[in-house]
């Protein structure tokens, strides 16, 4: 309401304020105002009328929009006089102004913090999301979804966590990129936290707008916070949260903070596979294109869908037999199929807790710890037995060597196995001296469990080579367990760091990160049973018996693409498709297939359809002259259909519109006489 004549410099009253203000808080006998708008301002003296000129042709919607941007700019105000925080008041008084800015100019609130959302890819959610299908995919359906129900618990906290002050934080972490995470929490105040009490601001999920930099700076004290306030409030839970939360949620926690810290975890890649078993925590999915007039929100990122992919519905439909008892023997028979998997067994004991895996090494700097010189000892006693060829003062040496270290396998107490390892992270490699299992053990799987924990032990401190000396004896062992003569590591890297020995052959393995390792085989068996029961289904459909063909009863064809229907008159086939064309492209439905797909608005669309298709590309080919028949431009035409429904969900705008819009093109085809009515 500021005075219209000030724009003539004469005013410069900033509101209309009454000559007679209700009391406060408003008398409820008290009868309501008429408005006069010749009612002169308090401030001013100009009459109500020349407050309000601007607004006579305003929307009562757009009244009580600005009015709510007028609230929250007072919210902001006080807000801004309150803080203590110096760096969160800059952001509520830059706030503070930009609502005021909309205010005077009617307009809509931008907030420019540095870019726009999203911040980094993938989104937090995204990546708690693929670490549920890359660590507990493998688990019977009952136990996943307790780990889905723990993912959204987290994600919950992460989207109403308040985030420390800058100031707060260096005072904390010194050392941590203080500029960084400035920038960050800016970002969170602007986008995340702020619009939680000023609605006339946009409003999006932490979770969904930044990524692995911003969990990674709060995750340790998040961590310690929630499970300290689990603590304090367990007598309050219903005895089956409790148990989900301060059994579950606290080893949860401990394995999703070994892949937010660590550098090769795959689950923060952005070609990150999501298997197809297992819950999925909702993520929000996008569309081809969208209108001019639509907004890009921040959720709509579109999944990767190679062409040829087995249906989502199809693939868990077939999963639920699989998993299903009464289809298959469960993962906990203790009746081990002869083609089972070689660590199978071994993976069962660990499960139930019959076999531990440790590992363990000697230090020159720490007090020693009783249980861990025992199970040296007792792994220098099983290397000296299953190793005669070698020197025992050799193994002692080794073993005891605060350079070495070694994964011990645990059972009922004592050592029955292990693997004694050199890391030398500068190279690039680990050096495998010893491996062997007791030998009344053996022919359990316990080798190859052994070796797959310490793949994915190497794959978290980022060496993904393996170089060993083997013998003839252990030549074969390795073979399956993926070492070959074939050294990946440049010899350079090598070379004078690990010991030739005699009559030994130099073998390699070069680790995949994105592999579990030790829920390999477990994977590997599921992927055979989904194809095996695909098979199932597409013979049970092949072995159908379809009626026959019953267009030849006549004697003629009645094809659409009867030859007769052709066209020989370049002109009237030019000036018949051109009608078509502009027929389908002034239709209601054809906004979305105008242009080519650009690749902002649709990440990834290239690599899903290799062979795009749209109405611009179609008129400059009608106008050059390309389709000499009407075969290949109803080809082009269903290109765009096909291609649309092929990237797109079926509930989606645009997979509508490119239904509708075929209906409409094969009419007017039908009309223009071009196929069979």
């Amino acid at each position: 309401s500021v005075c219209q004549r000030g724009a003539e410099g004469a005013c410069k009253c900033n509101g209309w304020k009454s000559q007679n203000p209700p009391p406060t808080p408003p008398r409820t006998d008290q009868q309501p105002n008429t408005v006069n708008l010749l009612e002169p301002c308090r401030s001013c003296s100009h009459t109500l009328g020349d407050h309000v000129t601007h607004l006579e042709n305003v929307s009562e919607e757009e009244m009580n929009r600005l009015l709510g941007i007028v609230l929250d700019v007072e919210y902001l105000y006080t807000c801004v006089h309150k803080e203590e925080d110096a760096d969160t008041k800059q952001v509520y008084f830059s706030l503070f102004k930009l609502l005021r800015k909309c205010i005077l100019q009617m307009g809509k609130p931008v907030v420019e913090a540095q870019e726009s959302p999203p911040f980094e890819k993938p989104s937090i959610e995204q990546g708690v999301n693929n670490f549920v299908q890359y660590k507990f995919s493998h688990l019977p359906s009952k136990e996943r979804q307790t780990i889905v129900e723990l993912a959204k618990m987290f994600l919950n906290q992460i989207n109403y966590w308040q985030l420390e002050t800058p100031s707060q934080r260096r005072q904390r972490a010194p050392a941590d990129d203080a500029a960084g995470y400035k920038v960050n929490y800016t970002r969170w105040l602007c986008y995340c936290n702020v619009p939680q009490f000023c609605d006339s601001l946009p409003r999006y999920e932490m979770t969904q707008i930044f990524g692995r930099t911003l969990l990674g700076s709060v995750f340790t004290v998040m961590r310690k916070q929630l499970l300290e306030q689990a603590r304090q409030e367990k007598d309050t839970l219903p005895p089956e949260k409790r148990t989900l939360i301060l059994t579950h949620f606290p080893k949860f926690l401990s394995m999703l903070e070994e892949e937010v810290y660590s550098h090769s975890s795959p689950i923060w890649s952005e070609d990150f596979l999501v298997g197809s078993t297992g819950e999925q925590i909702p993520i929000h999915t996008g569309g081809q294109k969208r209108k001019p007039s639509d907004p890009i929100h921040h959720d709509e990122t579109k999944k990767l869908r190679i062409v040829g992919d087995i249906p989502m519905e199809l693939i868990n439909e077939v999963m639920a037999t699989i998993t299903d008892p009464t289809s298959m023997l469960g993962p906990e028979t203790s009746l081990l199929s002869a083609h089972s998997a070689r660590d199978e067994a071994a993976r069962l004991e660990e499960r139930r807790g019959v076999i531990e895996f440790h590992v363990i090494g000697n230090s020159l700097n720490q007090k020693p710890n009783k249980r861990i010189l025992m199970w040296l000892v007792g792994l220098q006693n099983v290397f000296s037995h299953q190793l005669p060829r070698m020197p025992k003062e050799y193994i002692t040496r080794l073993v005891f060597d605060p350079k070495h270290k070694t994964l011990s396998l645990i059972k009922d107490g004592r050592v029955i196995g292990g693997i004694c390892f050199r890391m030398f992270p500068s190279q690039g490699f680990t050096e495998i001296v010893f491996c062997a299992v007791t030998s009344n053990e053996q022919v359990k799987g316990y080798g190859t469990h052994l070796m797959n924990h310490l793949k994915e032990y190497h794959i978290k401190h980022d060496i993904l080579n393996f170089l060993t000396y083997a013998d003839e004896y252990a030549i074969g062992y390795f073979k399956k367990q993926g070492f070959s003569k074939d050294i990946k590591v440049p010899k350079a890297k090598y070379l004078g760091y690990i010991k030739d020995y005699e009559g030994a052959t130099l073998m390699g393995c070069e680790l995949n990160p994105s592999i579990p390792y030790t829920e390999f085989s477990v994977i590997i068996k599921k992927q055979k049973e989904i194809i095996k029961k695909l098979i199932e289904r597409k013979q049970a459909q092949i072995r159908k018996v379809y009626p026959g063909l019953s267009c030849f009863k006549e004697g003629v064809i009645t094809s659409c693409c009867d030859p007769r229907k052709e066209l020989k008159d370049p002109d009237q086939l030019y000036s018949t498709l051109k009608t078509i064309l502009q027929h389908v492209k002034s239709h209601q439905n054809a906004w979305p297939f105008m242009e080519p797909v650009k690749k902002t608005e649709a990440p990834g669309y290239y690599q899903v359809i290799r062979f795009p298709m749209d109405l611009k590309t179609m008129s400059e080919r009608l106008k050059s002259r390309y389709y000499t028949t009407r075969k290949l431009f109803m080809a082009d035409m269903q290109r765009i259909f096909t291609n649309c429904r092929e990237y797109n969900p079926p509930e989606s705008q645009y997979y509508k519109c490119a239904n509708l819009l075929e209906k409409v093109f094969y009419t007017k085809i039908k009309e223009a006489g071009l196929i069979e009515k």
